[in-house]
């Protein structure tokens, strides 16, 4: 290597050096400018606000034997449980939209529709055990049944439905 070749290198690297430095020394200037004006800002944002008072919210309330417990209360979840999801028309779009997941494929323990046998001992208990299994959940013997299969969205009169549905083609 030519003594021209060695000083063009040493040139470079020196040049590429300085403007790597030059980078470092805008990328930090424009990260304080940025934390000093915009921080005020962002954390008075309503979104912000509510993301981080339900990031420290207390995950639970605990009842304690012997203590007042009367302020507590048991209460629904405040946000939909599928966001976005549109409401089903009937028992059988529901069918299709939620319940279709569990009873079509028999997960969890959930009976397939039109499966006789798993069906009767349920459809002789009565449709009120039915619907109160299916609304407010079960653990039983051979699965179980989240409250709502899940969509705290659905209003119970679909869900009824939706269980009358099921009902109606398992018998």
């Amino acid at each position: 290597m030519s003594k021209q070749d060695s000083h063009f290198i040493n040139v470079f690297g020196l040049v590429l050096g300085i403007l790597i430095a030059i980078a470092i020394v805008i990328f930090g200037v424009a990260r304080a400018v940025g934390n000093s004006t915009q921080r005020k800002d962002v954390q008075q944002e309503d979104l912000y606000v509510k993301a981080v008072e339900a990031r420290v919210a207390p995950p639970v309330r605990i009842a304690v034997a012997g203590a007042d417990n009367s302020a507590l209360t048991i209460a629904a979840p405040a946000a939909s449980a599928a966001p976005g999801l549109p409401v089903p028309a009937d028992g059988a779009a529901l069918y299709d939209a939620a319940c279709h997941t569990c009873h079509g494929a028999g997960i969890g323990g959930a009976p397939k529709m039109g499966d006789k046998a798993a069906w009767g001992p349920r459809i002789a208990q009565g449709d009120a055990t039915l619907y109160k299994h299916a609304i407010e959940g079960f653990t039983g013997t051979h699965g179980v049944m989240p409250a709502k299969g899940g969509r705290m969205d659905l209003p119970d009169d679909l869900i009824k439905q939706g269980v009358d549905y099921m009902v109606q083609h398992s018998r």
